[in-house]
């Protein structure tokens, strides 16, 4: 999850740091934007050693690949926080002013937007700043409303920055779609699996288990009680989450037999053996010939579960190298799912054993939408808002 983090010219600049910290220690990353007044109060430094990556203050920055960081950047994000947001800044929002990084990436970002205001009490009671927040929150934005408090002038009053933690708790709230999943049983199985050849050695497949864990993570953020079927991955566990981890296809069919039982949603991301070797007891000795295995059609578990589909959810995974979207369909049909998400695993980078990935999301409707290249992390919960649309809320803070 990437949260873009914009820090406008107030005096509450410097809280800027415990609400990267903040966001950190949740498993987000941030990507911070900052205003030319900003750096009056704070570095650009200490926010580059605090969220480990370079800030941003002009619009016309190339990235990497020579492209304009700032809308490169907007493809990522998951949700754009200001704090401060100065009455400067929510007035420039409010009319749709883009007149350097921060006011031009706000007018470029579909994420959704949240505004924690800091400024004297008489600014944020002026008539002006009161109709440009009400308009912000008309259009959407969720607003953390400030405190009363010592403020900077030496008096006490409502304007001061709200609590890092509770501008943290709020983005990410907001970033992950709310709770909105709690009181739901999700299964997600993730990861590959080995199949003995012999005592000593296994069949198995490049799957990382990257995929399964950020829809398992993704779910859990949302209030999901998730069940992680984990094959043999070095991955820590997303927090929230139960897991169990198993090695074979038969223990993970054993698994998921133990744990759907009351599930509304099984999501099969694991890339389960299709055929299993005939193991031997003893360890196969090197006779200098060459060896022939034999391979018998492991079972097919997506299928079974597509045979007692009862009224639970279930998605399962296209990995393809060719004819993409007519294999995954074909598959839809076959396994009797309500979703199949297809990725071509033939594009470098892409899919499996990779960080990022690009989907296809193929529902029984007929439905096709494609999910464009990004980090895993993000990609899962996009999926997830397709799996499980999100209910409009309520922007205001409450």
């Amino acid at each position: 999850m990437l949260i873009a983090l914009g820090v406008s010219g107030g005096i509450a600049a410097y809280k800027a740091c415990e609400i990267i910290r903040g966001l950190d220690r949740a498993g987000a990353e941030v990507q911070v934007l900052l205003t030319r007044n900003a750096t009056e109060f704070i570095t650009p430094l200490t926010l580059q050693t605090l969220s480990r990556r370079k800030v941003l203050l002009e619009p016309f920055d190339l990235g990497e690949e020579r492209t304009i960081q700032h809308i490169e950047l907007t493809r990522r994000t998951d949700a754009l926080l200001v704090a401060p947001a100065t009455a400067n800044l929510l007035a420039k929002f409010a009319a749709g002013i883009a007149d350097d990084l921060l006011s031009t990436f706000h007018l470029a970002v579909t994420a959704p937007l949240v505004l924690a205001p800091a400024m004297n009490t008489r600014m944020w009671n002026h008539p002006a700043t009161r109709t440009n927040v009400a308009l912000l929150r008309e259009r959407g934005a969720v607003i953390v409303d400030p405190e009363s408090g010592w403020l900077a002038e030496g008096e006490s009053g409502w304007g001061r920055l709200a609590d890092p933690a509770r501008i943290v708790e709020r983005t990410l709230q907001v970033a992950w779609g709310g709770r909105d999943l709690a009181g739901s049983r999700v299964v997600v199985t993730a990861g590959p699996t080995r199949e003995a050849i012999d005592p000593v050695r296994f069949l198995s497949n490049r799957s990382s288990g990257k995929m399964g864990f950020a829809l398992a993570e993704a779910c859990a953020r949302r209030g999901a009680e998730v069940t992680l079927i984990a094959g043999p991955v070095n991955l820590p566990t997303p927090p929230g989450v139960r897991r169990l981890d198993v090695e074979s296809a038969a223990e993970m069919g054993r698994a998921l037999e133990e744990s759907r039982d009351g599930a509304d949603a099984v999501l099969m991301a694991a890339a389960v053996a299709d055929y299993l070797p005939r193991a031997s007891d003893a360890k196969i000795k090197k006779t200098g010939d060459g060896l022939t295995l034999e391979l018998d059609e492991g079972v097919d578990i997506l299928a079974g579960l597509g045979r007692e589909r009862k009224e639970r959810l279930l998605v399962g995974f296209a990995a393809e190298t060719e004819n993409l979207l007519e294999n995954a369909s074909a598959k839809l049909e076959r396994k009797n799912c309500d979703f199949i998400i297809a990725n071509d695993v033939s594009t470098p980078g892409v899919g499996i054993d990779a960080d990022d990935n690009a989907v296809t999301i193929l529902g029984r409707d007929g439905s096709a939408r494609h999910l464009p290249r990004e980090s895993k992390t993000s990609l899962a919960r996009r999926i997830v808002e397709h799996l499980f649309p999100v209910e409009p809320k309520s922007p205001s803070d409450g």
